[in-house]
């Protein structure tokens, strides 16, 4: 039996090992390709590693697109939208889960359904819609619009810790002469911090990371880095390199957060699955 369980465990290594290796090949290669030559890029062969070092690609990503410029509006409509959602989806799904009515697993129902709708089917109202509110090309427009997109996926996300927290903790500080709203921020809120830093990580990249809603919302002043990356790729033009620069500087903020926030984001998912 334990010479069974070793082996289990070896293969389990052995797996684990080649799915990373998987996983992270392509941001490898980006990074490699962001490092070489223009002409190296393209060359065939390919070549994994870089063989003459060059910033080129970082120099005409400089010189061809406002890449701070880019990055703020990104950042900055990403975080406020991610703010938004975590505030209005946290009260959303406090108030639904401590209800107590039968309208409640409806809403948790509904909730659950706008999540699973695709945002190319809803691009083309939204884009109307923000038209016709005279917010096109603005943060303003896209800060609304991830937030509202990105707000059942928090109320799903802080349902299933609000679901473990008794409500006698509820009962004990409105027995204190606490409101409601003290009572969630000062008591619910402080025992579901995995949760919110789960909501808040997923939610922020889901931000940081669209393509589709910005590139139908912004023009110039609020387009953000991934629609300006996109200028390099035309129907007669394919520039990879400065791409893979832009793909290793728009990811590199990633990465590192992922890494940061990595052991809450684990504590919040496990902690949402037992108490769920």
């Amino acid at each position: 039996m334990k010479k069974k369980s070793e082996i289990g465990k070896k293969i389990g290594i052995i797996l684990s090992v080649v799915l990373t290796i998987g996983w992270l090949f392509p941001y490898i290669y980006v990074i490699c390709c962001s490092f070489k030559p223009g002409s190296e890029v393209i060359a065939v062969p390919p070549s994994f590693f870089p063989k003459n070092f060059s910033v080129e690609n970082f120099s005409g990503l400089l010189e061809r697109m406002d890449v701070f410029k880019f990055l703020f509006n990104s950042l900055s409509t990403a975080l406020l939208s991610t703010i938004i959602a975590l505030i209005l989806g946290s009260l959303a799904a406090y108030a639904i889960q401590r209800s107590g009515a039968k309208l409640s697993i409806l809403l948790v129902v509904l909730v659950l359904c706008l999540k699973m709708i695709p945002t190319s089917s809803i691009v083309v109202p939204i884009y109307e819609l923000i038209c016709n509110l005279g917010l096109y090309d603005t943060k303003i427009a896209l800060i609304l619009v991830y937030a509202a997109i990105n707000m059942p996926f928090v109320m799903w996300t802080m349902l299933s810790f609000f679901e473990g927290i008794p409500s006698t903790l509820d009962e004990a500080a409105y027995i204190d002469g606490a409101s409601s709203l003290q009572t969630f921020r000062k008591v619910i809120l402080p025992i579901c911090k995995p949760g919110l830093a789960t909501a808040f990580i997923f939610t922020l990249f889901l931000a940081w990371n669209d393509f589709l809603v910005a590139l139908l919302l912004t023009s110039t002043n609020a387009k953000t880095f991934t629609v300006g990356l996109a200028g390099f790729l035309s129907a007669y033009n394919l520039d990879l390199g400065p791409m893979c620069a832009g793909a290793f500087l728009f990811s590199f903020p990633v990465m590192i957060i992922s890494l940061a926030v990595q052991k809450y984001i684990v504590q919040g998912m496990t902690a949402g699955a037992v108490k769920g």
